[in-house]
């Protein structure tokens, strides 16, 4: 069996044979980050995958990211190192699901958060990630009927932060709904100095958002961040300490960057299996044998685009 660092050794020389972009999300294990070009949130992957002049994308990420970049880049070979990578919150909601809704609402805008699959995509008329959901909604138009699918919890966070009456689909991320407000408060009182970085996608936002307005939380250490909000905040902050309340893979990111600060999970438990199914040996064996392609059919290609154009135009 190959070590980590022949492992790596292989995927560089690969890499550069294949003319390949490798994609890493933030959830991604320690050694995919490290062997990345790009390591980011959703938003910042698909600006890396809509600019890349790479011939391959290899995404080392879920499915529905992998899609994201080949509607993007209809003419490169987006690949995923494991088919099975997929993401139970996409798989909440279906196209007819949407089409439904709009058949009752037919003036009405769907917005898509993109961790959704391209044919629900396709029936939307914008995509957001939780980077621009809020810069998303302000820019329709006032009186819309809006239908935000399928993250219940950050539909309730851009509702209350937008001031805008919207209806939403109730799905959840099982890793981010586990993630409770008892977990927060026991922390927080056990690390009072440390500022408390919170995913709009997690179980407890809304709760959070509550205590914020009621001033029962210190809202001068308390940030409602995307992953990369997460990141950037670390950068600037002078705080030695954050509790993190996100999946798990973030902290090596964060670690990494800054070695004489302290990150704790708000829930150790908060690992995403699916992301954690892509690993360094499948990663060589999707460069080696161009595996998995990811291609979405060009009639749902077309309209998916328009979704997300819409987003990335207000990135």
């Amino acid at each position: 069996m190959e070590s980590r660092e022949e492992l790596t050794e292989r995927i560089l020389h690969l890499k550069e044979e294949k003319q390949a972009v490798i994609l890493a999300h933030n959830y991604q294990v320690p050694e995919v980050q490290d062997v990345a070009d790009f390591v980011g949130d959703s938003l910042g992957l698909s600006q890396q995958a809509a600019k890349t002049h790479a011939q391959r994308i290899v995404f080392c990420g879920v499915h529905f990211m992998a899609e994201t970049a080949s509607i993007l880049c209809p003419d490169k070979k987006v690949l995923i190192p494991d088919l099975e990578a997929g993401c139970s919150l996409s798989a909440t909601i279906t196209a007819q699901d949407v089409r439904d809704w709009k058949a009752r609402h037919p003036d009405g805008v769907v917005v898509c958060y993109v961790n959704t699959d391209a044919e629900v995509k396709a029936e939307s008329d914008y995509c957001c990630t939780s980077t621009n959901a809020v810069k998303v909604v302000n820019a329709i138009p006032e009186g819309k009927e809006i239908f935000f699918v399928p993250d219940m919890f950050l539909g309730a966070y851009v509702s209350r932060t937008t001031g805008r009456k919207m209806e939403f689909w109730q799905g959840e991320c099982h890793v981010h709904a586990g993630i409770k407000p008892e977990d927060i408060n026991a922390l927080r009182a056990e690390h009072p100095s440390a500022d408390f970085l919170i995913h709009p996608e997690c179980g407890c936002v809304s709760n959070c958002m509550n205590y914020l307005a009621d001033g029962d939380i210190d809202s001068a250490r308390t940030y409602i961040y995307s992953t990369e909000g997460m990141i950037r905040h670390v950068d600037r902050s002078p705080a030695k300490e954050f509790i993190v309340a996100t999946e798990t893979g973030i902290l090596y990111r964060m670690e990494k960057d800054h070695p004489d600060r302290t990150f704790i999970a708000a829930n150790p438990e908060a690992v995403c299996e699916y992301m954690k199914r892509i690993t360094l040996e499948k990663v060589a064996t999707s460069l080696e044998r161009d595996i998995f392609e990811v291609k979405v059919p060009e009639s749902i290609a077309v309209r998916a685009r328009r979704s997300i154009q819409r987003m990335m135009e207000l990135a």
